[in-house]
């Protein structure tokens, strides 16, 4: 290989590292508005599945989210954010928080934005100390941000969505 095709190739290399890193090129102002989306898409996807599971029992509802409706400026930039669903003492809880820095990678192998923790438990598992937990980020990604669990028992991750949640209810239930 010449010279030239080495340094062709090295340019090649380089600008694709910068496309694919682009999407971490953020201003502190465009992660703030990522953030608050975010947690609005995390806030639509518990009301999705609550409704989803109220539409099915009778009387309806038996399941409950708090806050029951979320807006922008309920995001606290500067502390931390929980959404909980409730039936009957059973609980999935979701906390969540920024991270100090713009994005982090010290977690979670996917630069993140926000992150938290799901537990879900019900009294027979509070009395026993048994809370089941799973770490929760919102990635950037180049296809598209998304938020991501990952569970500390076994090593599984995934996207975070109602698939997740029917899962942990299901084991509450």
């Amino acid at each position: 290989m010449t010279e030239q095709d080495r340094i062709v190739r090295l340019a090649k290399q380089i600008d694709d590292d910068i496309r694919k890193d682009h999407h971490l090129l953020l201003t502190e102002s465009e992660v703030v508005d990522l953030r608050r989306r975010a947690a609005i898409e995390l806030h639509s996807i518990c009301a999705d599945f609550v409704a989803s599971v109220n539409r099915q029992l009778s009387p309806p509802p038996v399941l409950e989210l708090a806050p029951p409706e979320y807006a922008e400026e309920m995001f606290r930039e500067s502390g931390v954010n929980l959404f909980q669903v409730n039936t009957q003492g059973r609980i999935i809880q979701i906390v969540f928080e920024s991270v100090p820095a713009i994005f982090s990678t010290k977690k979670f192998r996917i630069p993140y934005i926000l992150e938290g923790e799901v537990r879900a438990y019900n009294q027979e598992m509070l009395e026993r100390t048994q809370i089941r937990s799973q770490a929760l980020f919102f990635c950037l990604e180049e296809k598209g941000n998304t938020w991501h669990y990952f569970d500390w028992l076994n090593g599984r991750t995934g996207a975070f969505g109602r698939d997740q949640l029917v899962s942990l209810l299901e084991r509450l239930v």
